[in-house]
């Protein structure tokens, strides 16, 4: 493919390189004219700027890296959509990596998206994810970066955080004033936030009913469809079947509900389930899935605009800001009984 370069402009106009440039870059001391003209011929021989050349004059590189855990759920593409439409509106490129929930991976991406001189870094941690030592460093070398979702609290970094606690608190009190009794809680990986926070929910809920917990109603899982059928098919092994699941998230929820199904309960009526997240198979499933739902694409817009302060206010002290956004419990027929 031959690229249409700004001497071949000039040559076909017969003029200096100098007066196109001028033309290009809206220069005061050319003619109105001679501009259109060189403008509109640039235009039929399907000239582009060069953004390398660009990025070296700015010494600027207008790349933004985006790394997320997975793609098997629609929660991360969202939030990417959220952030992709700011930072294009704003003139930035995004380069995208996942984790796959590795921790290693995670660093890699990251020392990748460096090589490739990005401006700053929208960065959610694996589930692998406990030793943040690298990134602070980043940050302290004065590389942007905003936590989102699964966030480490000791990072010095803004944040864009969703009310776990409050909507977890809002889920199990759901199945209390159900009446459901006997509930347990599914919980994601232990060294995330967000897994902590909807734990501290599930267990407030119940000390304003004056319900006593212990802690075996608490049970350790993670975020996947597997994870859930292993939980589910302990629980009927072991015969200790709960009245209701509240889970970290819809893939786990799924995944018990599922094998429940299976091994011929019925749902609500013997066992009854709330899911987190609202993935698009929550209003699909049979019986639909009672879940939470989370603005992503506000999520991915709030830590770009966050990004992008940063990045463009560097002359100004840097105060790590967080953001805390609010959601809504779907109810459906998982928790309600006939």
């Amino acid at each position: 493919m031959n690229y249409i370069t700004i001497k071949d402009v000039a040559k076909r106009l017969n003029i200096s390189v100098s007066t196109v440039s001028r033309a290009f870059n809206d220069k005061y001391d050319i003619k109105k004219e001679t501009k259109e003209l060189i403008l509109k011929t640039a235009i039929e021989m399907g000239y582009r700027p060069n953004p390398m050349a660009k990025k070296l004059i700015q010494k600027r590189s207008f790349n933004i890296g985006i790394v997320v855990p997975e793609f098997i759920n629609n929660f991360f593409p969202e939030v990417i959509i959220g952030a992709q439409e700011i930072l294009f509106e704003k003139g930035y490129q995004v380069l995208i990596t996942q984790s796959n929930e590795c921790f290693e991976t995670e660093l890699k991406n990251v020392k990748t998206l460096e090589d490739n001189m990005v401006e700053g870094l929208l960065l959610s941690i694996s589930s692998e994810t406990s030793n943040t030592e690298y990134y602070q460093k980043l940050i302290e070398s004065g590389l942007p970066i905003v936590l989102f979702n699964r966030v480490n609290k000791n990072l010095k970094a803004s944040k864009v955080l969703f009310n776990d606690y409050k909507w977890a608190f809002f889920a199990t009190e759901h199945l209390i004033t159900q009446g459901y009794k006997n509930i347990v809680h599914l919980k994601g990986t232990g060294t995330l936030s967000l897994s902590h926070e909807r734990s501290r929910g599930f267990i407030d809920a119940f000390k304003k009913h004056k319900i006593a917990i212990t802690k075996d109603r608490i049970i350790p899982t993670g975020f996947n469809i597997e994870d859930g059928m292993r939980v589910a098919e302990n629980m009927i092994k072991n015969n200790n079947i709960p009245d209701a699941i509240f889970a970290c998230n819809d893939p786990s929820a799924i995944g018990a509900m599922k094998v429940f199904k299976k091994n011929g309960y019925n749902i609500p009526n013997d066992i009854a389930f709330v899911g987190f997240t609202e993935s698009k198979i929550a209003d699909l499933i049979d019986p639909p899935l009672t879940s939470v739902s989370q603005p992503t694409l506000d999520i991915g817009r709030e830590a770009a605009k966050l990004l992008i302060e940063q990045i463009e206010n560097r002359t100004n002290t840097f105060i790590p800001q967080t953001i805390i956004l609010n959601g809504q419990l779907n109810i459906r027929e998982s928790t309600v009984k006939i």
